[in-house]
């Protein structure tokens, strides 16, 4: 075992003491001046001025911290008009579509159209084989004269037996003035067989005179039965005059009842001619293939779907909460899938919402003349509503206060810090646009994280960018 270095170590050890520790000891020894050697009174002075150094120094610096502000860079901004807008999801929809079905049965004779295929108001999309509906329209035709020839024959037949009705009144009249006159010669007859009777009683009449006045006397109750018998005949005429008025009445009626009955079939008959031909009801462009040459359609077979797609709509659903902001005839935009920008005005705001979201359907009408848009895209729908003021900030400026408010940080004129919370109305390309803020405010843009409500800070302004 080497022991030398050890010592050496130990050596080594006792000097550093001596330098580090008891330096001031070491160099009054090495001197050989025992004034320079501290007693324990000088240190302890030495050490109480050494740290009255220290407090001063800390002092001095303390001072020197409070003295100097904290830098931001602030800008200013002024509040500017804009128009605020609702953002919506929504989707295309084309502004009509229908399915052309057959009305009547027949095979197709015409060549289909294909899908895709751009088609005019009126251009025929399938033709139905005809088969013998003309013949029934000539029939029905036929029919229509037959039935009109025989109106003028029963209207013809209803002077005449006016004309018996009124005869057999004026008989009617005739035979109530025999009648009447009747009655006088049989009231006269009776009483000249009265008197006749009473004056042979007396004597001063004969028998003879008594029998010729009952003679005059059955022959005019004879005469009264004779007219009352022609009365009866005459009333019986009257009503057989008023049955045949009646019945010629009836018989124009029936009669313009054929006719009516007759034009319907002729009305029937053209109307099977006519949906033989399926048109289009509307310009627009085929979305499936027409039907098959020779194909047989019955009554609600597809024919073809037809849909327009100028003016397309664009559909989304606003929240209840936001629908009193939107006004018919409004501006809108929106952005499709495909990254096409359009433009248009809300057409139509539903007053029922949907049972199930809650929600009204806004319809916005969009130019479409090149049917450059489809139907059944996506779409973000932006609706301006009524324009506010607002300032337009750069994001990093937005910061939270100690109750976790989202807001800006601003200073006043003397330079002190403020907290204002902020709405944001929208975001755009250049930074939100937010309201909640005075129309001047003088905003801090680089050190806002740094600093809290009421302290003075020193103030670089910057140019405004946005």
């Amino acid at each position: 075992m080497r022991i030398f270095p050890i010592i050496s170590a130990i050596f080594a050890v006792i000097a550093l003491y001596f330098i580090v520790v008891e330096r001031d000891t070491l160099l009054a020894f090495v001197s050989d001046d025992p004034e320079q050697v501290p007693s324990s009174n000088n240190a302890s002075t030495s050490t109480s001025a050494a740290e009255a150094d220290s407090n001063s120094s800390l002092t001095a610096n303390n001072a020197t911290e409070v003295v100097s502000l904290v830098k931001v860079v602030a800008v200013d901004s002024v509040a500017r008009p804009i128009e605020n807008a609702i953002i919506l999801r929504g989707q295309t929809e084309a502004a009509r579509q229908v399915e052309l079905r057959a009305e009547t049965s027949g095979k197709v004779i015409s060549d289909p159209l294909r899908k895709g295929t751009r088609v005019n108001s009126g251009d025929i999309l399938c033709r139905l084989a005809p088969g013998t509906r003309e013949v029934a329209l000539e029939e029905a035709l036929s029919r229509l004269s037959e039935a009109r020839a025989r109106l003028p024959e029963a209207e013809a037949r209803v002077p005449e037996a006016e004309a018996r009705l009124t005869e057999a009144k004026s008989r009617l009249e005739e035979s109530m003035a025999r009648r009447i006159e009747a009655i006088a010669r049989l009231e006269e007859a009776e009483l000249n067989a009265s008197t006749a009777t009473t004056l042979e009683a007396e004597g001063f009449a004969s028998k003879t005179r008594v029998a010729n006045a009952n003679a005059a006397l059955e022959a005019a109750r004879s005469g009264v039965s004779s007219v009352e018998s022609s009365l009866e005949g005459v009333r019986a005429a009257i009503s057989s005059a008023e049955a045949g008025v009646a019945s010629a009445f009836s018989s124009v009626e029936s009669a313009k009842a054929g006719v009516a009955a007759a034009e319907a079939s002729v009305a029937r008959a053209r109307t099977e001619l006519d949906r033989l031909d399926i048109s289009a009801p509307f310009g627009g462009i085929l979305e499936t293939d027409a039907a098959e040459l020779g194909a047989l359609l019955q009554p609600g077979s597809l024919c073809a779907t037809v849909i327009q797609l100028d003016p397309i709509k664009l559909v989304g659903f606003v929240p209840e909460t936001e629908v009193g902001r939107i006004e018919v005839g409004a501006p809108a935009m929106a952005e499709l899938a495909s990254g096409a920008e359009v433009q248009g005005r809300v057409s139509f705001l539903s007053r029922s919402a949907d049972q199930t979201t809650r929600t009204f359907r806004v319809e916005i009408t969009v130019p479409n003349s090149d049917n450059g848009i489809r139907d059944g895209q996506t779409a973000e729908i932006i609706v301006a509503t009524e324009g506010q003021s607002a300032h337009l900030i750069a994001q990093s400026t937005l910061t939270l206060n100690d109750a976790g408010e989202l807001g800006v940080r601003y200073v006043d004129t003397n330079e002190t810090v403020h907290f204002a919370p902020v709405t944001i109305l929208r975001d755009s390309k250049d930074g939100v646009w937010v309201t909640g803020l005075p129309d001047q405010i003088r905003l801090i843009t680089i050190g806002q994280e740094y600093v809290t409500d009421g302290i003075q800070v020193d103030v670089t302004m910057q140019e405004a960018s946005l």
